[in-house]
């Protein structure tokens, strides 16, 4: 804010830092000044109210620059701030010493063709800004962050102020990553390009997911699980052949897993059977017919065809069902604070029909139990991932737990749900190991390649 006792908060908070930024802000449409500044000392008119603006800013921005020399200002709500008023703000800041100047749609309200204009009028109106860095600052209230941010960086604007995910204030803010994309796949048109490094894209939105809380929806662009599948008959044969067909970037560019085909409804042979061979199932002509037409009703009951249901339609084929090798029979759990966990599991075998017990410590609850686990089954496992998620509300609420394990390069998911979270993570982790060894059941009459196999059963059994 242009509030003196702020900017000398941020000058101390600066005082180490070998690479000093203030940045300063204040109201300038009319709407802010009549809300912000409605008391008769900012004036009665608001004529006068912005003539107390501009002498916040000049105030302001001054004292900012006899902190660092590297100072930004912006011109809050500028979107819907008289344009010949906002050149005078913006000549203010300069002469005051701004070296950026920002040019925010606060509240979402502009479009493209009107916010690239909005920076046209002010680089040809206000002073000096060949020696200025012009900044755009875009909110999603109408779903047109990252459009009004391209469009100002088409206009001249040389630094975006954008977010991971998309998060902010309201609808959010110019999602990050869909910028730095925009700009990459599209350099020759934009002109410019960006210091990113954009295979850190994927992981970084899922820390700052696990972060904030906030899930990224699956069809969000760039780093949503979707965003490189392919459901459709029509689009699978074609990236089968090859992804340029209907991929603009490789998925391996973002951190994201190259694997396109999402199995489900409108999926086609070729997806079906090229999914199929991934998991190391080469099924034969004579057998293809019967096993597409058993999928499709499957995928007439189910939204999505996960790779456990392709690996039971080829057992249902051979004869043979799945099974659950190992279940858990007992669980509990010593755990407190400044001292080691431990955990006791009785894991019963169904191909010896034995139970065993172990007991095993952890740095916290989850790690003993899955190292009991893991010694009860006699066999040790990478645990590749590890997530939780709220069901529900209240108290009551169930916690969900996804775990993703690894045996030589493949990968094997289990999800279960409990209203306890340590159950549901029990759960889960003999979910993934009983997927394992169905895979390994299932692929001694075939070859076999390394393959994901993923569970969402919630009983863990």
């Amino acid at each position: 804010r242009t509030i003196e006792a702020d900017i000398d908060a941020a000058g101390e908070a600066l005082q180490t830092s070998a690479k000093a930024r203030i940045h300063t802000f204040i109201g300038t449409s009319d709407i802010h000044l009549t809300a912000k500044f409605g008391s008769d000392k900012y004036g009665r008119t608001i004529e006068a109210k912005r003539d107390s603006v501009l002498e916040m800013v000049d105030r302001a921005v001054r004292q900012a620059r006899s902190i660092t020399r590297d100072v930004e200002f912006s011109a809050e709500d500028a979107g819907r701030t008289d344009i010949a008023y906002l050149v005078k703000v913006i000549d203010v800041a300069v002469e005051a010493g701004a070296t950026t100047i920002n040019i925010p749609d606060t509240t979402g309200y502009c479009v493209p063709k009107e916010y690239a204009a909005l920076f046209d009028t002010v680089r040809q109106r206000c002073m000096n800004m060949d020696s200025i860095v012009l900044s755009v600052h875009c909110h999603d209230d109408l779903g047109l962050a990252v459009a009004n941010s391209l469009a100002g960086v088409l206009a001249g604007a040389r630094q975006v102020e954008c977010t991971i995910n998309g998060i902010g204030e309201r609808a959010g803010n110019a999602s990050l990553e869909e910028i730095v994309m925009a700009l990459n796949v599209r350099r020759q048109h934009f002109g410019t390009h960006t210091g990113v490094e954009t295979t850190l894209l994927s992981e970084t939105s899922k820390m700052v997911s696990m972060a904030t809380g906030f899930p990224v929806p699956p069809n969000k662009a760039i780093v949503g699980s979707n965003a490189f599948s392919h459901e459709a008959g029509i689009h699978q044969h074609g990236v089968l052949k090859s992804r340029e067909t209907y991929e603009i970037m490789r998925a391996e560019d973002v951190g994201q897993s190259p694997e396109a085909i999402r199995l489900g409804r409108h999926s086609g042979r070729h997806g079906l059977f090229s999914r199929l061979e991934k998991l190391g199932f080469f099924v034969g002509e004579e057998r293809r017919d019967k096993l597409y037409q058993k999928f499709v009703e499957l995928a007439d009951e189910k939204k999505e065809i996960f790779d456990e249901d392709l690996v039971a339609l080829v057992q249902e084929a051979k004869g043979g069902g799945a099974s659950a090798h190992y279940r858990l029979e007992h669980l509990s759990i010593i755990s407190g604070t400044g001292r080691t966990s431990r955990a006791e599991v009785l894991l019963y075998h169904s191909s010896s029909d034995t139970s065993c017990r172990k007991i095993a410590d952890g740095d916290g609850p989850v790690a003993a139990i899955y190292n009991a686990i893991d010694m009860a089954a006699g066999s040790h496992h990478g645990l590749v991932s590890y997530g939780i998620r709220s069901v529900g509300e209240g108290k009551d609420a169930m916690g969900e737990v996804s775990v993703l394990i690894s045996e030589n390069g493949a990968l094997f998911r289990g999800v279960a749900r409990h209203t306890d979270v340590l159950q549901a993570s029990a759960n889960a982790y003999i979910q993934a190991l009983n997927q394992l060894e169905n895979f390994r059941a299932n692929s001694e009459e075939e070859f076999v390649s390394d393959g994901i196999m993923q569970s969402f059963d919630s009983d863990g059994g």
